[in-house]
């Protein structure tokens, strides 16, 4: 869409475009922690500095937590997590005025994601983020499920901030099995 465009254009193409299908990840360590990577510079966007939990979308007839294992893997190099929970209803979200027509090839408006809480069974070494042909992150590190929020871009900072509310439980409970 051109930096042009009207607000009425916009949207009403807002409104022509469908939300994708996706899941997100919110892998645990053995810590309460939960894994962010930093996300890969794409030509075209200006998102910086800015860190994400792994995500993507639902392959046609796929189930959405074998996705979620899928996107973990791709975007992380390993497959050593095991899902404790998943969000109860999906969680959407809408791209900014300056993505919609251009993200995903112009398809849609944003995502509707079921959320997933994953324990993560391996070590440190096992994350390789060139493991994928076109890799996700640069970097990766642990951090607090409540910061979360500030850490995203600010567009999806609402959806985060659900996710973090539906397993807010999870860090607690993790600790406590480690003792």
């Amino acid at each position: 869409m051109s930096s042009k465009s009207t607000p009425k254009a916009l949207g009403k193409l807002r409104a022509s475009l469908p939300l994708r299908k996706g899941v997100g990840a919110v892998i645990f360590n053995r810590d309460g922690q939960v894994w962010i990577g930093s996300r890969a510079p794409r030509a075209g966007r200006k998102i910086e500095n800015h860190w994400q939990m792994p995500q993507g979308g639902i392959d046609r007839g796929e189930d959405p937590a074998a996705a979620v294992i899928r996107e973990v893997e791709e975007e992380t190099g390993t497959d050593k997590v095991e899902i404790l929970e998943e969000t109860r209803d999906w969680i959407d979200y809408d791209l900014p005025d300056d993505l919609i027509g251009v993200a995903w090839g112009g398809k849609y408006r944003g995502q509707r994601q079921k959320w997933y809480a994953l324990r993560f069974t391996g070590e440190d070494s096992d994350f390789d983020l060139e493991n994928h042909d076109k890799p996700e992150f640069t970097a990766w590190r642990w951090a607090e499920l409540a910061d979360l929020p500030a850490l995203i871009v600010p567009f999806k900072r609402s959806l985060y901030s659900e996710v973090v509310a539906a397993f807010e439980h999870w860090p607690k409970k993790i600790r406590k099995q480690k003792t």
